[in-house]
């Protein structure tokens, strides 16, 4: 294998920008993890699971496309799946669609509860890493940057997040 040395470097602006994304990668997500763990008993990949079902028309949406949502695997999720249907939070079942006969999880009233009930804590932690440091302008550039991101790294999850104006915000018990 070759080694490639035309590869242009990073300038200052942008070694400084990557270093504190990638320390961002490195911080944020443990943070919110460790505080659903404490407060939920449950991760952020499954809490990512249970809330982009409660956000899903129906409560259910494929496996292939909560995959992506959740941002893991197909295998991941489906062993993730298989720990919240044993909890009872999350079921599976078969679906016509346009695109043919498909896996869907669905989102059962008890895995609804947990969502509802573990939201409050992950919102102000949430807040508390992200939202109240940045400013309303900033907030909007996170969003747009996050996309362009998102988009460059993985089509198909960015091509899944639902449009701003179009997010469906789960009802409370």
């Amino acid at each position: 294998m070759t080694e490639r040395t035309d590869a242009p470097w990073l300038s200052d602006d942008e070694t400084h920008a990557w270093i504190a994304l990638t320390a961002m990668f490195s911080t944020v997500p443990p943070a919110i993890d460790a505080q659903l763990k404490r407060d939920a008993g449950i991760n952020f990949f499954e809490y990512q699971i249970l809330s982009w079902l409660s956000m899903a028309e129906g409560r259910a949406t494929r496996m292939g496309t909560l995959a992506h949502l959740a941002g893991g695997s197909l295998s991941r999720l489906s062993h993730a799946v298989t720990r919240l249907e044993r909890q009872g939070w999350v079921r599976r079942r078969t679906s016509d669609s346009a695109e043919g006969r498909c896996v869907e999880a669905l989102l059962t009233d008890a895995g609804m509860a947990v969502v509802v009930a573990a939201a409050p804590n992950h919102v102000r932690e949430a807040r508390r890493l992200v939202f109240d440091v940045l400013t309303p302008e900033q907030v909007g550039q996170l969003q747009q940057i996050g996309r362009q991101l998102a988009t460059a790294a993985s089509p198909q999850m960015a091509a899944c997040f639902p449009a701003p104006g179009d997010l469906k915000r789960p009802k409370k018990a």
